[in-house]
């Protein structure tokens, strides 16, 4: 705000050859535009997409609609989850000031190709979803739980020549997934949520592959579940968690 009121300061000190009431009112103008010009700016809020699996779900708040949920209103789901305010992305753009962008989530989704079963996953995965994002300056991307809990093979670490046969053991998954996102999405702050209870070669694949890629990989702890899923309390601490990271990094890079 001293910038603007500075500036339009400066301005106004330069001498007109009009009367005193003149300078008054181009004085009063001049402040009143610095005034303006620093509203305008302070009030543009940052827009936040969320990349996820069955935790960031919603019915009537996924893109596209078709993809499945897990969270409902009427959650038959034995969680006491069952409004959108109650969940984890909402918190984080609300409390954070945030503007919501698009959640393309989709329950039961693998970052890669191998599913429950064996099952092909990849019409659900991540790396399927991850272009349809809008046009965010902040991206959230929570999963490897189902990657996790379905059985997939870790794989080995493998940054380069990637192909789609790659993409259904976890760790060329993952890397190709934030390859290509921190490509596809330049000048977006992208952070990568790690669920807990997961296996460890999951997570320790996680932090490694982030650091590779140089995301931020924001590790939760003491998440409350219910039915395997985030409960009220759950969310709220997920939240916490997430917008400490992202309100430490906003006051660095200001």
């Amino acid at each position: 705000m001293s910038f603007f009121l500075t500036f339009a300061s400066n301005l106004v000190s330069v001498r007109y050859n009009h009367d005193q009431s003149n300078h008054i009112n181009m004085k009063k103008l001049l402040l009143g535009c610095a005034v303006a010009l620093f509203c305008s700016v302070a009030a543009v809020a940052q827009s936040v997409s969320i990349l996820g699996d069955s935790y960031s779900t919603f019915e009537g708040y996924v893109t596209p609609s078709t993809n499945e949920m897990w969270y409902y209103e009427e959650n038959g789901n034995k969680n006491d989850v069952n409004d959108v305010t109650h969940t984890w992305w909402w918190q984080v753009i609300n409390e954070g000031g945030y503007k919501f962008c698009v959640n393309n989530s989709y329950s039961g989704s693998t970052i890669g190709y191998h599913g429950y079963d064996g099952n092909d996953y990849s019409p659900r995965s991540f790396i399927t979803r991850m272009d349809d994002l809008g046009c965010p300056d902040i991206i959230l991307i929570f999963g490897a739980t189902n990657d996790s809990w379905a059985g997939e093979p870790v794989g080995e670490y493998k940054y380069d020549n990637l192909k789609k046969s790659d993409f259904f053991t976890f760790r060329p998954a993952m890397a190709y997934m934030l390859q290509h996102m921190t490509r596809r999405y330049p000048n977006v702050r992208i952070y990568f949520l790690l669920n807990t209870e997961l296996r460890d070669d999951i997570t320790e694949s996680c932090k490694t592959i982030c650091q590779h890629y140089g995301v931020t990989c924001i590790t939760l702890h003491d998440i409350d579940k219910q039915n395997g899923h985030p409960s009220q309390k759950g969310m709220k601490a997920i939240a916490e968690q997430v917008l400490k990271v992202l309100k430490t990094d906003e006051k660095i890079i200001n």
